[in-house]
């Protein structure tokens, strides 16, 4: 079954750069597409970024032009690139597969 670990969360300054990770276990990976998704304190989770097993990707209204997902498959990981950082994008962020959830990594964005 494929695990999923996210790392690269912190406390960022409004403007700043941060780069999550994404590391899944399982000899399926290079087929699958893979998720983050974001929760916020007191709001329903919100779909971020998709990338497809071919490597398209796909972005919420929110984070288009500020982020970017990116896959290694030969090191089964998935990154996402955010830039350009709002507080509103303090939350915690998830990686997702066909069911199969991350434990998540928090982002702060704060003065």
């Amino acid at each position: 079954q494929v695990q999923l670990v996210e790392s690269g969360g912190g406390l960022v300054q409004p403007g700043g750069s941060l780069r999550l990770s994404c590391a899944a276990s399982g000899t399926y990976f290079s087929y699958s597409n893979i998720d983050w998704y974001r929760q916020a304190a007191d709001k329903q989770r919100e779909f971020v970024a998709r990338i497809s097993s071919g490597g398209i990707a796909n972005y919420g209204d929110s984070v288009k032009g500020r982020f970017t997902i990116s896959r290694d498959n030969a090191k089964n990981m998935v990154y996402l690139q955010m830039n350009s950082l709002k507080p509103e994008d303090t939350a915690v962020y998830y990686c997702h597969d066909a069911g199969v959830w991350g434990q998540g990594t928090l982002v702060t964005v704060s003065p």
